[in-house]
């Protein structure tokens, strides 16, 4: 089975639509996905989720499943450094977080005393479940780290969605923390995450990334890439701090 996670393209947050710029990643995104053999496509309820797809499933005259679970990972928290996302769990400064080992636990982190006191597990198991719960109905049970392949097959499942919703689900999948892959990894707007069960036991499959964010379809077209959810490189650039 495959499993192909999509980053909504460039964003107007205070509208939670597409800027111009996002909707060129969109159409040029669209080049690429009609050539994709789909099974099924999900998408989160959010705008800018839904309008990234809309220019792939008008392509192909497909429809996507709605699927609340899918929207951006926004259970708010108290935390360090909160003049800068206040709230947000999938954004903290380094040395706010990089310093405490449970942090980098795959359980651990949600028993830091800011996970804790929102109850983060609920809300990360919500998706989590939802997701084991999808995976069920395409024959892939999961059992303890590790998924039964009780019908192994070769669908291809496509997600519309948010970085923040996708690190969560890439962390369930690979049995790691997400904070790890919050701050450690960036998926530009429309970047394609591609992963893929692997059952070199009979009946036992894991999970296998494939690709990260990949966005060789907007150098194909000759957009450039946006910058959006990188931070600066040295301290003194003039970008996003």
């Amino acid at each position: 089975m495959k499993l192909i996670i999509i980053r909504h393209g460039d964003p107007d947050y205070a509208t939670d639509t597409l800027t111009e710029r996002g909707q060129a990643e969109a159409l040029a995104l669209s080049d690429r996905m009609v050539e994709v053999e789909a099974a099924d496509y999900y998408v989160s309820p959010l705008g800018r989720a839904k309008e990234t797809a809309a220019f792939t499933l008008n392509r192909l005259s497909r429809t996507a499943e709605v699927c609340p679970w899918l929207r951006e990972f926004d259970h708010l928290i108290e935390k360090p450094h909160a003049d800068w996302n206040p709230g947000i769990p999938w954004d903290w400064m380094p040395g706010d977080w990089m310093t405490r080992p449970g942090f980098f636990d795959r359980d651990g982190w949600l028993r830091e005393p800011e996970m804790a006191a929102v109850n983060m597990e609920a809300a990360y198991r919500n998706v989590t479940d939802h997701l084991d719960a999808l995976l069920l109905q395409h024959g892939y049970t999961r059992d303890g780290f590790l998924y039964r392949a009780d019908r192994a097959n070769h669908d291809t499942l496509v997600f519309f969605c948010h970085f923040g919703l996708e690190s969560v689900l890439l962390s369930h999948l690979l049995n790691v923390s997400p904070m790890v892959l919050w701050h450690g990894t960036c998926c530009l707007t429309t970047g394609v995450t591609t992963v893929v069960t692997e059952e070199r036991m009979e009946g036992i499959a894991s999970w296998r990334m494939l690709g990260f964010g990949d966005v060789s379809h907007l150098t194909a077209a000759g957009l450039e890439p946006s910058f959006s959810a990188r931070f600066c490189e040295c301290y003194t650039d003039p970008t996003r701090h």
